[in-house]
């Protein structure tokens, strides 16, 4: 898409914690490593952009694009009560998007969840099952081999 892409590096973090699901036009979804909550990530795969507002319109608009279209699926295919959707970055400077699936009755409701709890890892066979349940949803341009 962009030079910026070329060059593109998921910050460590990112890849620590969470599991390469695919990529869509713009942005590389990840799922965070923690059963607690269906938590999803999208990562714009442009170069040292920290906030929404450094990309360029047309890029800004297929972001929030992507963004709407993973909230449609995961809310589908979770059924959650409320999503919350941030993009924080106080810990991890490049620009993610967060996509939280909240429950009434999950373990941190109604306040945030960030850094309540230890993190519950996925067994691999249940990553498998998520990123073939969102196949059929999301627009992959490249799908991550489980």
């Amino acid at each position: 898409m962009s030079q910026g892409q070329q060059t593109f590096k998921l910050h460590l973090q990112l890849q620590d914690d969470s599991y390469w699901l695919g990529d869509l036009k713009l942005c590389r979804l990840l799922l965070m490593n923690d059963t607690q909550f269906p938590w999803f990530v999208l990562v714009p795969r442009i170069t040292e952009i920290s906030e929404v507002y450094q990309l360029p319109a047309d890029i800004q608009q297929l972001c929030w694009q992507e963004s709407n279209l993973l909230s449609l699926a995961i809310m589908q295919l979770f059924q959650g009560d409320k999503l919350n959707i941030a993009a924080l970055g106080n810990v991890v400077p490049q620009l993610h998007i967060h996509h939280v699936v909240r429950y009434t009755t999950d373990i941190c409701w109604p306040a945030p969840i960030w850094g309540k709890y230890p993190m519950q890892e996925y067994q691999q066979s249940e990553v498998v099952k998520i990123q073939q349940a969102l196949r059929n949803s999301l627009p992959f341009e490249q799908m991550n081999q489980l």
